[in-house]
């Protein structure tokens, strides 16, 4: 059975930096586009960043409000993917997901691709 654990969320001021961990277990996913999405109160689901794997190295993938302060990477070996957040805003408030994708896919932004879904973990940043 799949499990993606979610953890590292909390409460920081505007400008300041967190650190999300997403380990999975019941298989590996070494070759599996695992994505970071957001959803806010009232809002969609937001892409927020993936990592793609490739012959030559994976590639990252991030969406337009967090390029730039934010970085995906992932340990193969520990099986986990890691969202590294910087200079954080108020509007980076949000559930923030990590999610595995079984198959590859082009449309590595849209949700509704990915198969396996953690169970969410809170940022809130204060202004």
């Amino acid at each position: 059975q799949v499990q993606l654990i979610e953890s590292g969320g909390g409460l920081v001021q505007a400008g300041g930096s967190l650190r999300l961990s997403c380990a999975a277990s019941g298989r590996t996913f070494s070759r599996n586009t695992m994505g970071w999405f957001r959803q806010a109160p009232g809002k969609e689901r937001e892409f927020v960043a993936a990592i793609i794997w490739g012959t030559w190295g994976d590639s990252t993938y991030y969406g337009d409000s967090v390029k730039g302060r934010f970085t995906i990477s992932r340990d193969n070996g520990e099986n986990t993917v890691a969202l590294q957040m910087n200079s954080l805003k108020p509007e980076d408030t949000a559930v923030y997901y990590c999610a595995v994708d079984r198959e590859y896919s082009a449309r590595y932004y849209g949700w509704r691709e990915y198969d396996y879904w953690g169970q969410g973990t809170q940022v809130t940043v204060s202004s």
